[in-house]
């Protein structure tokens, strides 16, 4: 039994969806890394770590200094959790309006 094109269009955006979400939990994921190697005053010698903070200050650029705090381990722990609060939801929103998109086309072909 060959497969409808709409359910091939509806798996694909199923797939799309299920790779942006998973970039997006990476770019949690670093930029949470980030955050510990900042608060936890790892060693800024170590390529590892040093590797994980640029790697988060780079994702996190438009949103470093949003708030000002005396303490920089609190400006870092606050502004870059915004990043990752953004980066999921906006990813969210993304990957359910691909989800729909997929749906709809997949339903939209099978009734024609």
């Amino acid at each position: 039994m060959v497969p409808h094109v709409g359910t091939r269009a509806g798996s694909a955006a199923l797939i799309v969806a299920r790779i942006i979400m998973i970039v997006a939990g990476i770019v949690a994921l670093i930029i949470a890394l980030g955050i510990l190697v900042v608060v936890l005053e790892a060693n800024p010698q170590n390529s590892i770590v040093s590797a994980i903070h640029d790697a988060a200050d780079f994702l996190v650029g438009p949103f470093d200094g949003i708030f000002t705090p005396s303490n920089p381990k609190v400006a870092i722990t606050v502004n870059w959790g915004i990043a990752i609060v953004v980066y999921l939801v906006v990813a969210r929103i993304v990957s359910g309006l691909i989800r729909r998109l997929g749906a709809g086309s997949a339903a939209t072909r099978t009734r024609r």
